[in-house]
């Protein structure tokens, strides 16, 4: 085999007493896709920065076609051949602008092209840019803003492609994407791979490292524990990463549900102007999957059931009784609760909030039904924040912990420990594993089997792997609807916890 396209010997980083990398190990070879594995605080996103210049290791040397490597910066990383495509796109692009001058960015930044240049030169080397990833019939002239998240995303790895990479990292590359969307991005890949770029691929998604991955690197406390080539052994790969057996939660029966009573009715429910009215049902116990692609009117129908929006036509019965919530609080007060999809702008505090700790975000939707006389019971949400933290694996220094310190996985799962305080008839969870890795997951999906019974959960999902996951039932939702034509099954009980 030729020597490798990048090599990383011994990385080390420490933040404080916290030991993030401990002498990391790692090489790859031009048209191979390494994919990292690793538990959320294992060290991938450290390392991640490292490699494309956004921290510099304490110990360690890296090596770029032979050459030593030690970005400064960035930029300084892009003009020696390593690209980065970041999972959050927002702070790479300029929505405002038009896509033309977003695929240009880093150019105009770089000195490579100015304003000055003439505007036809400009509009050339953007279509040129935009024909790599698809975009060639996009209209180049119109505001970023005006695509889809899917568009806006291909037109930062239109940008890290220009350069032309030695190097590529994706970091959780598909986690905004439908499964149609990722597949032109799996094809783009596969491109780039028979090209000879070096792909380095961080996702929690097993679906992305199944169809990506030439080899999988696990990743745990800060090194490289074990390596895989494909054909890749997941469940094997899963238990090196978590440190454990992966639970098997047993599923529930088809007659236990069949005879249970409805928790949730829907009739001639209809979203909106464009979409068909549909009916739908949901059995106390029983979990239910929503799957559709991104854009399919899932999150609004968790907010028509929330109260926080309303639908244009039909009713809504939760036990039997008539359910048309006219505000978050009153279904809160009704035992339906909402974890919604974007964690930080529905339902976290940023760190600046006194009360954004661990046991304050669990308990502050509560605190009013808590509360004696306006005080707030702080023993209370102690008590109720360290019950959580043992159930749900929380991995913190204790209830007062930051929420913001933590690492995307536990955030998730305080949010989640956030809507099991108190007893709920109906959980509605929007993209409750977006960001999380497959051993948080699996803890995640493993608690809300165990407390399902008593209410009914309804996941709304983009991936059908993690609908299988989790669910005992599983529908397709596309274009504000559900149709009969639509259903994966009326009866799919899931038998392990992740398919291979």
């Amino acid at each position: 085999m030729s020597a490798p396209v990048f090599t990383a010997h011994a990385i080390a980083k420490r933040f404080g007493a916290t030991v993030a990398l401990a002498r990391l190990d790692l090489s790859i070879h031009a048209g191979e896709v390494v994919a990292l594995m690793g538990a959320n605080g294992a060290g991938k996103s450290t390392f991640v920065k490292i490699v494309s210049g956004v921290q510099s290791a304490d110990e360690g040397a890296m090596t770029l076609s032979g050459q030593a490597y030690a970005p400064g910066s960035p930029l300084a990383a892009r003009r020696q051949g390593v690209a980065t495509v970041h999972q959050s796109i927002a702070d790479l692009v300029v929505p405002d602008l038009s896509i033309a001058d977003n695929l240009l960015l880093d150019e105009l930044c770089g000195g490579v092209t100015t304003l000055w240049t003439p505007r036809a030169r400009r509009h050339t080397r953007a279509r040129e840019l935009a024909a790599r990833v698809g975009l060639d019939g996009a209209d180049l002239g119109a505001p970023l803003g005006s695509l889809s998240l899917a568009a806006q995303q291909r037109v930062v790895l239109a940008r890290a492609l220009a350069t032309r990479p030695r190097l590529l990292i994706l970091d959780e590359p598909t986690a905004s994407l439908s499964a149609a969307e990722a597949e032109r991005l799996y094809t783009l890949i596969d491109g780039l791979r028979d090209e000879g770029v070096a792909v380095l691929l961080v996702s929690h998604r097993l679906a992305d490292l199944r169809r990506l991955a030439s080899r999988v690197a696990v990743v745990r406390d800060g090194r490289i524990v074990a390596a895989q080539d494909a054909p890749i052994d997941f469940d094997a790969a899963l238990e090196t990463m978590i440190g454990r057996p992966l639970p098997k939660p047993s599923a529930g029966t088809r007659e236990t549900i069949a005879n249970a009573v409805p928790a949730l009715e829907l009739r001639g429910l209809q979203l909106g102007p464009q979409s068909e009215p549909f009916d739908f049902d949901v059995r106390d116990g029983e979990i239910v999957a929503v799957v559709g692609p991104v854009g399919a009117g899932k999150t609004r129908l968790s907010q028509v059931i929330f109260g926080a929006a309303r639908a244009r036509a039909g009713t809504m019965r939760l036990y039997g009784k008539p359910w048309r919530p006219r505000t978050p609080r009153e279904a809160i007060r009704a035992g339906v609760f909402l974890a919604g999809e974007d964690r930080w702008r529905s339902s976290l505090f940023p760190d600046t909030v006194p009360f954004a700790s661990v046991a304050g975000t669990i308990g502050f939707p509560f605190l009013p039904r808590w509360s004696r006389s306006g005080v707030v019971p702080r023993a209370k949400e102690r008590e109720v924040a360290s019950k959580a933290i043992d159930t749900f694996g929380i991995r913190c220094a204790g209830p007062e912990d930051r929420v913001a310190r933590l690492s995307g996985g536990n955030q998730q799962k305080v949010l989640l420990a956030r809507w099991h305080a108190e007893p709920a008839r109906l959980l509605l969870l929007d993209e409750p594993f977006q960001g999380v890795d497959a051993g948080a997951r699996a803890d995640i999906a493993a608690t809300l089997r165990r407390r399902a019974a008593g209410r009914a959960t309804l996941v709304f999902v983009s991936d059908l792997d993690e609908a299988h996951e989790v669910a005992d039932r599983i529908v397709h939702f596309d274009r504000g609807t559900i149709e009969p034509a639509n259903e994966v099954s009326t009866e799919v009980f899931t038998d392990v916890l992740i398919p291979t």
